[in-house]
């Protein structure tokens, strides 16, 4: 999709320059993380689980997918370059967002981590609490970089999935059905907005010239109301229609519709209107040449 294709990601903010001494302490850090590894993931992942976050993964899940945000996390703080963890957070994302996890989860269980490696710290450092200071001041940052790039990552691919959500809805809401040969019906829906008319006017082209369609017989009985942007973007798929050779039967126009279509200049005589989809169909069978009998009588003629 082109939507999709065109999200933006969030600039990386570089951090701002760190002194020698406190280079010194995020390596300090690193090198507590790194040794207390088993530990730490294990506390985390307990807290997920009590936390009662990601409840849509198993535990093994859950620890499996916390020994890799661990890691990246680890990395991020050492190296300062968030680029692996917004790739790992993406995919991630795409992963986790289809079984229903939420955003507040994935911040919610950043932010546990970030407190779990935060009370190792106070651990670590209880008795010089000088040095503690210097350490969450290098390491506070850093943390709040790394919580800020996941939520943003997970954010936006989120937002992808909904779009592509909505535009699936789109699709079924407008479906285009061939019926017989050169007869193609739209059942139109549900509330039309300026951007869905405009969709569904390219699939009702792009189906009449796939199908080589004669007539088609667009129903709108189901669409409750209908501004002047609209109705006039109708009346030019109608016209669009014909300019493929296709005739377009509306059924289903209602008197506020109509009222609506004369509000806007539009002359109801160049346009085929029916009452009822059934009517439209006889009408479309009529113009194609077809012939329905009785089938008696058609077993008589056999």
């Amino acid at each position: 999709m082109a939507d999709a294709q065109a999200t933006s990601r969030s600039p990386v903010v570089p951090i701002q320059p760190l002194s020698e001494s406190s280079i010194a302490l995020l390596r300090e850090l690193v090198a507590h993380l790194r040794e207390s590894r088993t530990q730490l993931r294990e506390e985390w992942a307990r807290r997920i689980t009590e936390a009662q976050l990601l409840t849509a993964m198993s535990k093994e899940e859950i620890f499996a997918e916390a020994t890799a945000v661990y890691d990246n996390y680890v990395d991020v703080l050492e190296t300062g370059a968030v680029e692996g963890l917004q790739a790992y957070a993406r995919n991630l994302s795409e992963r986790i967002i289809p079984r229903g996890v939420e955003t507040h989860e994935v911040v919610g269980i950043v932010l546990l981590l970030r407190d779990v490696l935060a009370r190792s710290l106070f651990g670590k450092y209880r008795a010089d609490f000088t040095k503690l200071s210097r350490v969450l001041d290098a390491y506070e940052p850093a943390a709040n970089r790394i919580a800020n790039t996941v939520a943003v990552s997970f954010v936006q691919e989120r937002e992808r999935v909904i779009r592509e959500q909505q535009e699936a809805i789109r699709v079924l809401s407008t479906p285009v059905l061939p019926v017989r040969e050169r007869l193609l019906i739209l059942p139109v829906i549900g509330t039309v907005d300026p951007l869905r008319a405009r969709q569904l006017t390219e699939q009702l082209l792009r189906g009449i010239r796939t199908n080589r369609a004669r007539v088609v017989v667009m129903d709108i009985t189901g669409v409750p109301a209908m501004d002047a942007t609209v109705a006039n973007h109708l009346v030019l798929t109608v016209e669009a229609s014909r300019l493929l050779g296709a005739t377009v039967i509306v059924t289903g126009l209602s008197p506020e519709l109509a009222q609506t279509l004369v509000n806007i200049g539009v002359d109801l005589s160049k346009m085929n209107t029916v009452g009822d989809l059934q009517g439209g169909i006889e009408e479309a069978e009529r113009l194609l040449g077809y012939k329905v009998a009785p089938l008696e009588e058609s077993v008589q003629k056999s």
